[in-house]
Parts: structure tokens; sequence; C-alpha cells
């Protein structure tokens, strides 16, 4: 995430504007609500205590999978296997996505790492030739899509000991939800791309020149215990920097969410962590005529994880835990947060600077627009593909 803020160029606004008399209003108006509901002195002891029950009970776990995963996509890296799963999918691409086959490549290195893992790929000049220019912009909503997608199956499926009962077709399921919400995104990216662009210019290749030869792939130097061993640990350290950057996204996004979720106790508020002023249940169930039929979500508070993985996937699993623990969720639930918080992976917080990298900042709005819809029908596909799943077996 890092590289990624490196690569945006800086930009520049009036220093007096409407966001400027807006922002106080909006952000004032929301510690004003807290404080209504829960008492000053409550809101912010609750604040701080629930975002530091998330660092001590969510956010180590989360790194320790990172690291682990870390660890295991270096090794299927490091040995083959990439390349073997990029063969595979490649006569997938053009019939489903409308992309050439190595924008493969880009699902398989987003899985495993994150939605930035895309822009390595587009600055490579073998990898450029390969697109139309109206293409091209599309892999920043096919990446996103995919983004942090091991890490996501792996947790949730690691959430059936929790639950009480197998995980295991919920995730399958979530991650075909995943891949139908990607391929709305992406084919409806490209008809606006193509409006822009038309659909015969080719792709300047001005990238960083690859020296990889055709049909090979580099490897690290030494005997392949020593390549294992390396592919362990700077794996493992990269896992270790993708914990931390999922630390900001816990803290901040998911501290206020869950505030907005979490009700009153018993007793009255006390300024623990996990107390609340239920606006979101309160509005889910408003629409709950509309999320029920689409969704099929078992209680309101269900809906803060989407909500969450707007901004942060890793943030938004962090709900999940506690969803589980109050009984609040069941295998279907697990299913469609799976397809949603994979679509949708944080896209808010990514897809700016991602279309800014790849010089296509006058589509940034559309590329938002059209993963927003493919989130919602990711969504939408894995709760319905349960279902009749779930009535044939």
């Amino acid at each position: 995430m890092n590289e990624l803020k490196q690569q945006a160029p800086q930009r520049y606004k009036k220093e007096l504007g409407l966001e400027t008399f807006l922002f106080p209003v909006f952000f004032f108006g929301v510690f004003a609500l807290l404080s209504w509901k829960m008492g000053l002195a409550n809101a912010l002891n609750t604040m701080m205590n629930t975002a530091y029950a998330l660092l001590m009970e969510t956010v180590l776990y989360l790194t320790a999978i990172c690291v682990i995963m870390g660890a295991i996509s270096a090794l299927l890296s490091e040995f083959g296997f990439v390349s073997l799963a990029n063969r595979v999918l490649q006569p997938l691409m053009k019939p489903v996505y409308g992309l050439p086959g190595a924008a493969s490549l880009g699902v398989v290195t987003t899985f495993l790492s994150d939605n930035p893992a895309i822009l390595t790929l587009a600055e490579d000049q073998n990898f450029r030739h390969f697109f139309k220019k109206y293409q091209f912009p599309a892999l920043t909503n096919l990446g996103t899509a995919f983004g942090m997608g091991l890490i996501v199956c792996t947790f949730m499926y690691g959430s059936a000991t929790a639950m009480g009962q197998p995980l295991g077709m919920a995730v399958l399921v979530g991650l075909l939800g995943a891949v139908v919400g990607s391929v709305v995104s992406t084919r409806l990216m490209l008809i606006f791309t193509k409006k822009l662009y038309g659909p015969d210019e080719p792709m300047t290749t001005q990238g960083v020149n690859s020296d990889t030869p055709r049909n090979m792939r580099p490897i690290r130097s030494g005997s392949i215990g020593n390549r294992v061993m390396g592919a362990i640990l700077e794996g493992g350290h990269s896992g270790v920097k993708m914990g931390v950057s999922i630390v900001p996204g816990v803290l901040v996004i998911c501290t206020l969410v869950m505030m907005l979720t979490k009700g009153m106790p018993a007793g009255g508020y006390t300024g623990a962590a996990y107390e609340g002023i239920e606006l979101l249940p309160w509005l889910a169930n408003k629409i709950d005529f509309i999320l029920q039929p689409l969704f099929g979500f078992s209680s309101p508070e269900a809906i803060g994880v989407p909500v969450t993985a707007l901004g942060a996937a890793g943030a938004s699993l962090s709900m999940v835990t506690e969803l589980i623990r109050q009984h609040l969720i069941g295998p279907n639930d697990i299913a469609v947060f799976t397809a949603m918080c994979m679509c949708w992976s944080g896209y808010l917080s990514t897809h700016t600077s991602m279309m800014d990298s790849l010089n296509c900042k006058e589509l940034i709005g559309k590329a938002i627009l059209c993963h927003t819809i493919g989130g919602l029908c990711a969504g939408i596909a894995a709760h319905w593909i349960f279902v009749l799943l779930s009535t044939v077996f």
C-alpha cells in the first residue's frame, strides 16, 4: 500500500472550498450523534477500548494468518504453481472477461496478495503489449475483485470451529460469487473504456522493461533447500507488512462501524468495548424487505461486514468473529461475506490511487461505480447459489 501511495502524484485543491465547510459539519455531527446517545465520556472510552480490543484480539490473529499465507504464496510462486495456474486460467479470460490471457496472472497475484499487486504487472512492458488500450484500465476492477482472496477464504474457512459446523461449501460458494462479481465489474468497465478509447487502439508499452525471457520464470539462487527457506522467510516478511498495513483499517473503520452497529448493554453504557448506538441495524431493519431476498442475512448486524469491506477487507474480517461469538450469523452469511469481502476488498481506499497510477484518472468514478455493482452482484449470487445447493444437498 505504501508503494501505491508513492507512485501516485501529488494532487491539489483550492485552499478553501465547499468541502472545507461541509467536512467539519459531518465530522462533529458523528461525534454529536454518539455523544447524544451514549454520553461524551462513554463514547470516547468505548472508542479507545474497542480499538484496543480489536488490536489485541483480531489484528494479531489476522497478522499471523497473513504471515503464514505469505510464506505459502511465496512457495507456490517459487516452484511454479502460480505459472501453472496462469496457464490453466488463460483460455477462460477472453470469453469470460473480454481480456487477453495474460490478465489471468493479475487474478493469481492479487488473490495471493492484495489489490496493488496488479500495478507491478502493469509496469511490465512484456505484460502491457498483450492489451489494447480500452482493456488496460479494467485491470483495476479485475485485480481488486480477487484482492486478499487467499486470506479471506482461509479466515472464513477457519471460522468453522467457532461456528460449530463445516464451512467448506460456504467458502467455495463465496469464491464463486466473487468470480460472478468480478465478471460483472470488469465487463461493465469495458463498456465505458471502449466508448472512450475505441476498440482498436493499441496499448503503449512504456513500462519498466522485463528481463525475464518468454516462457521462463525467475527463481531464487541456491539449492532447493535454500530456495524453500528464502521463499518462506521473504513471503512471511511480506505477510508481516500486510498485517501491519491492515491496522489502520481495522482500528479506525471497524471501530466506527461497530459503534454504529452494537447496542447498549443491559446495565447501561459503561464505556467498555463493543458498545454502540445500533444505527446500522436500525437502518437495515428499515430496508430488510430488500436485503433479505437479496442477501439472506441472518441478522441486521450482518450488514456491517460488507459495509466495512468497502474500506478495508481486513477490518471486515474482524467483525465476523464477534458476530459468530454472538450467534448472529450462519453459513449463508459466510458465503455472502466471502464473496463481498473478496470482491470489494477495500476498493474505496485503493481504486483512486490505482487508477491514477495507471494514468486513467478520468475513469475513476466509472471504475468505482462498476465495482460497487459488481460487489452487490457477488453477494446476491453467493446467497442464491448457497440456497440452491442447500436445497439439493
